[in-house]
């Protein structure tokens, strides 16, 4: 009987496939890499054939470092950055224009236009989002008004628009099903959280035709099957769809209000599980879907940091006081503090809860005594504080203190910063044993989906720890240290 569930986890710069067995264990993961396409200022673009491409590769490759025939597979899960979007000919399958990233800024003045004539509270309301380019419906307009022939034949149903997760799902099953999840649906601007449909409205707002859009299935059930993929057989059910950041929510069993992750990639994402009500916030965070399954929803707040990991980066690459991204957490720790010295990582801007776009990193505190050793120290320090303003900001809007932080991502493996994470947040920062947890997540609603897994419970037991670090700060030097860098963040 096949009781092996293959996570697709399709990422910005990769696509990683994942062979996950019924005891929740990770039995093989491999990545292939794919191009962005930078064709003018403040332009990101993906060539859905490349991303096809990177996932065949990755599929194949996680296969065989499995030893595992497709037929071993009981069912597929998909993950995928979530707001990038695209459209495709139904007939064809072909996309019109490359898909538009989430890291494009061309309809900034779309969104500025949108908010200068009164409607971002709607929009806020409604979809628990701020109107700004990272979401999806004023890059589906874009794409509508430049691609030649393109609003007419969308409004005939000639056209599917989507998420990745949407043109995945249909190119695995031979273009045979439209679909999203609830948690790609609501980043996308059209979409109401309190109705959980899409919202002509906005969509009247945004210029996009509903023909168009898929339909809004839950996180975990059978979408369809695989048919004439090429590196699957088919008949293999795809039956679980989330957004990245929901998967990692979902993959660390975080399915009580209150519990929190944070994942640390180039950026850091963090989201607490709000419960079955979407809570608005007034301190800066954006309310989001968690999850849908059956007809239950959960619903999160949701924080970004921009910069995290490209940090350490901005010290290798553009400083060159590191030769390895690793070497950071030896450095740091070969002092015993910053020395006064603050790292503000607004090196693209401050997200949550600032939302200054044309803020700009900025280092104080320098004196004739600071070392690379300090500068690594405050970087550290820069990303953990961060994150502790964004969890600060989410326990006024629900009104109660965190009891833990779960974390994955690469930077999850730096014990230092971990450790300086718990500290300034006076609660346990846990990191699991299986940190890819956003195909981890992916991989455990497909298998619920199919009978690989009963049920949350299941979920849950499976969950386990490598290590929990227990906050030991001194009170007077985090007071100090955040004194600092609010001080800093005010100049940035």
């Amino acid at each position: 009987m096949a009781d092996l569930v293959l996570a697709i986890d399709q990422g910005t710069t990769g696509t990683t496939a994942m062979v996950v067995d019924a005891s929740v264990r990770v039995v093989a993961s491999v990545n292939v890499e794919f191009p962005n396409h930078y064709p003018a200022p403040g332009h990101v673009e993906h060539d859905v054939e490349q991303i096809w491409e990177s996932v065949g590769g990755a599929v194949g490759g996680a296969l065989a470092k499995a030893g595992v025939k497709a037929s071993a597979i009981a069912a597929i899960g998909v993950t995928n950055q979530r707001e990038t979007s695209l459209f495709w000919d139904r007939a064809t399958g072909e996309a019109i224009h490359r898909a538009l990233v989430w890291q494009d800024r061309r309809t900034a003045s779309a969104c500025e236009a949108l908010k200068e004539a009164g409607h971002e509270p709607r929009f806020k309301e409604r979809t628990g989002l701020v109107l700004d380019p990272y979401f999806s419906g004023t890059k589906a307009a874009w794409l509508l008004d430049h691609v030649e022939g393109a609003r007419a034949r969308a409004e005939a149903g000639e056209l599917a628009f989507g998420t990745i997760d949407s043109w995945l799902c249909s190119r695995l099953t031979g273009g045979s099903v439209h679909v999203t999840d609830p948690s790609n649906a609501s980043r996308t601007l059209m979409y109401d959280l309190h109705r959980r449909t899409w919202d002509d409205e906005l969509l009247s707002l945004l210029g996009v035709p509903r023909a168009a859009l898929p339909r809004v299935a839950s996180n975990s059930e059978v979408y369809g099957h695989t048919e004439g993929v090429g590196f699957l057989p088919d008949g293999i059910p795809v039956a679980g769809m989330i957004g990245d950041q929901q998967g990692a929510l979902f993959g660390q069993a975080c399915f009580t209000p209150g519990m929190a992750k944070c994942t640390y990639g180039t950026g850091a994402f963090i989201l607490l599980n709000t419960g079955t009500t979407p809570t608005p916030s007034s301190h800066g965070m954006l309310t989001t879907v968690g999850w849908q399954l059956g007809d239950e929803t959960v619903y999160a707040l949701e924080g970004s940091a921009f910069i995290a990991g490209a940090a350490v980066q901005f010290l290798r690459d553009n400083l060159g006081l590191i030769s390895t991204a690793a070497e950071i957490e030896a450095l740091a720790a070969s002092v015993d503090d910053s020395n006064g010295v603050t790292f503000v990582p607004a090196l693209a801007g401050l997200g949550a809860p600032h939302w200054r776009p044309h803020a700009r990193g900025i280092i104080t505190g320098l004196t004739g005594g600071t070392t690379r050793a300090h500068i690594a120290r405050a970087t550290l320090d820069g990303i953990a504080l961060q994150i502790d303003e964004i969890l600060t900001a989410m326990a006024n809007d629900l009104g109660a203190p965190l009891a833990e932080l779960r974390v994955d991502g690469g930077a999850s493996a730096n014990d230092l910063l971990m450790q300086r994470q718990a500290d300034l947040l006076g609660v346990p920062a846990v990191r699991p044993v299986v940190r890819e947890t956003t195909a981890l997540g992916s991989a455990l609603l497909a298998g619920m989906a199919t009978g690989v897994w009963s049920g949350l419970d299941d979920v849950r037991d499976a969950w386990s720890e490598d290590r929990r670090f227990e906050p030991a700060g001194d009170d007077d030097e985090l007071t100090a240290t955040r004194a600092r860098w609010k001080a800093a963040v005010e100049r940035a």
